[in-house]
């Protein structure tokens, strides 16, 4: 096929030796099966801001580091400078993602290397060599929806471990290969430790796999992997191997308001006394 333009720098440098064939276009890139070091890859080309309708909402970008202070007060301050830096940032946040994920084991294609907006990573096949289906895809039974399930669950698991959560985690970015499923679509990942909407986003990835799931193993509805996972993370206590039940015991005891109210009436006349005490100390020492 022609060449797209986007592409032929890496042509030109040897990085690609053929483009075969658009896989598809999404919100967010297009994505191409090249030739490359040999074997079939994915070459993804991210689209530019204007054109992509995921919009780089500030939840997503919370915690995430920066270059430097000057790249920071840019950003904020969202000049031309700082919009262009944000883009940067936001395509780099998929590259990092995938060799963080990768090393840590996860289910993602691995990341050939990111050139001008275009990342080369491994073409995941389905048994036949084909590119892999997404869930979206495909339709399962009851026993290979529950497998996937668990898999899924458990790929969840490890990418909290490493400190990332997927933040848009669906059935459209789940492939299919012959071991099972494949995560992609990471530009929006975020640090779980560094940004508040963490546990939401998590919770809603889980949920989303367990209504997909749902439709061909009903009884996974029932279930509770969010909670039960955050739990465990915020204890210390949540590692890859970790043995999930699925159900989370949700605290439902009345909260004591005098005993709230108690709290707070201490708390403001320990600050009290704390003032009073450096106040004297000033005075003693004019």
């Amino acid at each position: 096929m022609k060449i797209p333009k986007r592409l032929q720098p890496l042509v030109d440098d040897g990085l690609i030796d053929e483009v075969v064939a658009q896989l598809m276009s999404g919100k967010e890139a297009q994505v191409y099966v090249v030739r490359s070091g040999g074997e079939l890859r994915c070459a993804k080309v991210f689209k530019e801001a204007k054109q992509r309708s995921f919009k780089q909402a500030v939840q997503y970008q919370e915690g995430r580091k920066v270059r430097n202070s000057r790249q920071g007060r840019a950003m904020a301050k969202k000049s031309r400078y700082g919009q262009k830096e944000q883009e940067q940032a936001w395509l780099n946040a998929e590259v990092d993602a995938l060799y963080r994920l990768a090393g840590a084991g996860v289910r993602v294609p691995r990341p050939h290397g990111f050139v001008d907006g275009v990342l080369l990573m491994e073409m995941i096949h389905d048994a036949e060599g084909y590119a892999a289906p997404r869930l979206d895809d495909v339709t399962l039974g009851a026993e290979e929806a529950r497998e996937h399930h668990t898999r899924v669950i458990g790929e969840v698991v490890r990418m909290l471990c490493a400190g990332l959560v997927h933040g848009d985690l669906s059935e459209f970015n789940v492939l299919l290969d012959a071991r099972g499923p494949v995560i992609i679509d990471l530009p929006q990942a975020v640090d779980a430790a560094g940004n508040n909407s963490a546990a939401m986003m998590l919770e809603r990835d889980v949920d989303n796999m367990r209504a997909y799931f749902g439709r061909f193993a009903p009884e996974l509805l029932e279930t509770d992997y969010a909670k039960e996972i955050w739990a465990l993370y915020e204890s210390g206590e949540l590692h890859p191997e970790s043995r999930l039940t699925g159900c989370f015991a949700h605290d439902t005891r009345l909260v004591d308001v005098d005993d709230l109210l108690a709290v707070i009436e201490d708390a403001r006349e320990e600050q009290a006394e704390r003032l009073a005490a450096l106040a004297r100390s000033e005075e003693d020492e004019g």
